[in-house]
């Protein structure tokens, strides 16, 4: 608790039990923060790594929250002065609407992890009820993540120009080609955008790619499954991709940045590694041969270059790739996450 006298900065960091959420609540604990964290159960085993982060005891409270129950929501955000949107509702039921399944995957290895979950109205309903919750409390500032599927999904885009924050997905081009979770993206980025703009709101958003690193949760997230099917070979043959890849703590040093930065505003690419899937698997043999890798199979033809600049100018650094991929794998491998089946 705050000793008499003092008065701390408070944040809420929705989602906190996540897999970036959780890096970023290490992150502000670290730097004298405050923490609001919002999750499904406070008392679930899964978020028992917060309760023992640095400082957690003095300074992080749990608050039993859903994004798509407003009042939950108004709770958690009451007395911050800022906002960190990081959950992404996701229903455990199967998709009943066919425009609320999860997309037919641009990169081969999301198939194996994306299961068809409603994820379109969820995202935005619970992108908006953080927002109008923040808006009512007054908070200084709310930072949204979002991701670069709002930007990469965009065919209209001049060929051979870097694609930059102007640069949205096309939502009709989604729905035709069944992207749902890219149209999810989207037009939840808009809306916080739109609804900033309407209210006079202090919104700026951070688009990450394709997010791996250390886990500081129990559970296994998705990207990291990901990685952890590429080492294991469970797809023999996989297309030469273009991936861009970021580590789960730079994201989480971008987020904080935006926050504090004055001049920050608007969106924010951060996607600083781009590889092709093949120098990926090189890369990966070179520091472990002995895994098990896929094929690669037939070159894709893809005109998706992005960059992060704006995050540069602020001053963002980040790791290497080198040194993202060997923290991600050692992680995996000293928690035996490479034996599983």
């Amino acid at each position: 608790m705050e000793a008499a006298g003092e008065k701390k900065r408070r944040v809420c960091v929705t989602g906190a039990g996540g897999y970036l959420a959780s890096w970023l609540v290490k992150l502000l604990l670290s730097r004298g923060y405050f923490v609001h964290g919002t999750v499904r159960d406070p008392g679930d085993p899964k978020n028992a790594h917060l309760k023992n982060l640095d400082s957690a005891a003095e300074n992080l409270q749990l608050f039993k929250a859903d994004m798509l129950d407003y009042n939950s929501i108004v709770s958690a955000i009451a007395g911050c002065e800022g906002v960190f949107h990081v959950a992404c509702p996701v229903p455990s039921k199967k998709a009943s609407n066919p425009e609320a399944k999860a997309p037919a995957p641009l990169h081969p290895y999301v198939f194996e992890v994306l299961a068809a979950v409603e994820v379109i109205a969820p995202a935005v309903t619970g992108t908006l009820n953080v927002l109008k919750a923040s808006s009512e409390a007054k908070v200084k500032r709310v930072v949204v993540v979002s991701s670069v599927a709002a930007v990469s999904m965009s065919p209209n885009w001049p060929k051979g120009e870097i694609r930059d924050e102007n640069c949205w997905s096309d939502e009709e081009y989604c729905r035709k080609t069944e992207n749902w979770y890219f149209l999810s993206k989207t037009l939840a980025e808009r809306e916080a955008l739109d609804f900033a703009e309407k209210n006079r709101l202090d919104v700026v958003t951070v688009c990450p790619s394709f997010i791996i690193g250390p886990l500081l949760q129990s559970t296994i997230n998705a990207s990291s499954l990901i990685l952890i099917n590429l080492l294991k070979g469970v797809r023999p043959i996989v297309e030469n991709r273009v991936l861009y890849i970021v580590d789960v703590r730079d994201v989480a040093d971008a987020l904080l940045l935006v926050y504090e930065e004055p001049s920050a505003s608007g969106r924010h690419i951060c996607a600083p590694h781009r590889v092709k899937m093949h120098d990926l698997v090189d890369i990966l043999k070179r520091l472990y041969p002995h895994y098990k890798y896929p094929e690669i199979s037939t070159e894709v033809e893809e005109d998706c270059e992005m960059r992060s600049v704006k995050l540069n100018n602020l001053g963002w650094k980040c790791r290497t790739l080198q040194d993202c991929l060997t923290d991600t794998i050692e992680d995996h491998r000293a928690a035996g996450r490479l034996d599983m089946v």
